[in-house]
């Protein structure tokens, strides 16, 4: 088991031993939560940049698809955004075996520049009216670009909190991936109403919608500054090994660890799109709030659930990781379907976001320590690779097709099915967590 390396003096074996948590020098202290702080915000800089095309879609979609049907219009855009999910497996890959034979800093600065490049580029991108086809075609490249960096973002990030987290609180230092992958799309939203407030309708169109993007360029070239003072916490000899970040390596070797991780992942992913990004739209065409109470209702919601994730983090530093992960999965399977069905006939705004609040306080046993409990499964040498491809590939077949499965059975006339699927998912999550060992194989013991 190799040890990452951390500056700072570390605590001696006594000090390490499984009951007894480690004593952090102040100046270690400060070195591993400042790292934290600054893998953490390159996070937001990159959940930002990414939804922030969802978020100003609406302004921009005539611009580069020929004038018709304003909902084709919609439809070609976010045909765009889906295409961004199915790139995230080969980023989980790519990115996965960088940080593990080339070292964790390296993988995430990697993403992180590649989210400003693709930003930036659709911040200056021609329209369909002065370069024709060439429009939607670049600007798909540029969203392709972006999926593959997103996600690579999330197994090298939750992978490298969790080595460079305090041992005995590591539960609550990594639900900080969470905190600013929620807050991205915060600061996403945010952002749009600014700007719906000072500019207009036309100016939005024309041209407006292209300041988002050269936000999160500018915001990602600080991220990738904060990055760049990183300590590897990788080893040399791990990344020396030439089975290091390997499929052949993981699969031979790890492969019920994968199968565990892409198990219970496949219902946090949609059970996490089904109460966040779904749900204002559930809000307005099935509750029949209106469309701006919905958003309000939404942003308060995200922002208490974005601060509910280092309480449930430090929860499961408390109770264990596997007793989180089984609450998670048996209070979702419980819990959903009357949740919706209530919030289907909830009469006010403030009873609509409580129900949506108690769901997403089930969500956060998962999402809290969604990335420590993954990093755990796995040795160092196909760390960033176990977590990132098992979350990549979950994440876009359940969570990217949420939305899609979530509107098609109401078209249908059968929107309670979905609310029965996502119970079912979460059965399966429950029974995923079963196969968590009570004490972590791996990492519980770094320091």
């Amino acid at each position: 088991m190799t040890t990452p390396s951390v500056p700072g003096p570390g605590p001696s074996a006594a000090q390490t031993s499984a009951n007894t948590p480690p004593h952090y020098s102040p100046e270690e202290k400060r070195h591993r939560i400042f790292s934290i702080m600054a893998a953490s915000s390159g996070n937001l800089v990159e959940w930002f940049d990414f939804y922030v095309y969802a978020f100003s879609a609406i302004y921009f979609a005539a611009a580069f698809f020929p004038k018709g049907d304003p909902t084709v219009q919609l439809l070609n855009t976010a045909g765009v955004f889906a295409a961004g999910f199915l790139m995230r497996p080969i980023g989980g890959w790519l990115f996965g075996r960088i940080a593990d034979k080339y070292g964790r800093k390296k993988s995430m600065l990697i993403s992180v520049t590649m989210m400003c490049a693709g930003s930036l580029v659709i911040a200056c991108l021609p329209t369909y009216a002065q370069v024709g086809a060439w429009a939607p075609f670049l600007l798909l490249l540029c969203r392709l670009f972006q999926g593959l960096s997103v996600g690579g973002e999330y197994g090298t990030t939750a992978t490298y909190m969790s080595e460079v987290a305090l041992k005995g609180q590591r539960g609550f230092y990594s639900s900080f991936q969470y905190v600013t992958l929620i807050g991205g799309q915060l600061l996403a939203v945010l952002l749009i109403v600014i700007l719906e407030a000072v500019l207009t309708d036309a100016e939005l169109r024309a041209w407006g919608w292209r300041i988002p993007f050269v936000v999160g360029a500018a915001a990602a070239v600080v991220a990738m500054l904060l990055r760049r003072t990183l300590h590897e916490t990788q080893s040399k000899e791990a990344m020396q090994n030439k089975e290091t970040g390997t499929l052949g390596n993981l699969f031979k070797h790890h492969w019920r660890a994968f199968v565990t991780v892409l198990g219970y992942t496949a219902g946090g992913s949609l059970i996490f799109y089904t109460f966040t990004t779904y749900m204002q739209k559930y809000l307005v065409n099935s509750v029949g709030l209106p469309i701006k109470t919905a958003s309000y209702v939404m942003t308060v919601c995200l922002f208490l659930y974005m601060c509910m994730q280092p309480l449930f983090g430090a929860l499961s530093d408390r109770i264990g990781r596997r007793t989180s992960m089984m609450l998670f999965g048996a209070l979702g399977a419980l819990g959903t379907v009357p949740i919706l069905t209530t919030l289907h006939q909830a009469s006010s705004p403030v009873t609509a976001g409580l129900l949506i609040l108690v769901a997403l306080a089930i969500v956060s046993f998962y999402t809290s320590i969604s990335g420590i409990v993954k990093a755990e499964m796995f040795p160092p040498e196909v760390r960033a690779l176990g977590v990132g491809l098992a979350y990549a590939v979950a994440n876009a077949i359940f969570g990217g097709s949420a939305e899609f499965v979530a509107l098609a059975l109401k078209n249908a006339g059968h929107e309670n099915a979905f609310f029965w699927y996502v119970s079912a998912m979460m059965v399966i999550a429950f029974l995923f967590s079963l196969r968590l060992p009570k004490q972590a194989a791996y990492l519980h013991h770094d320091h």
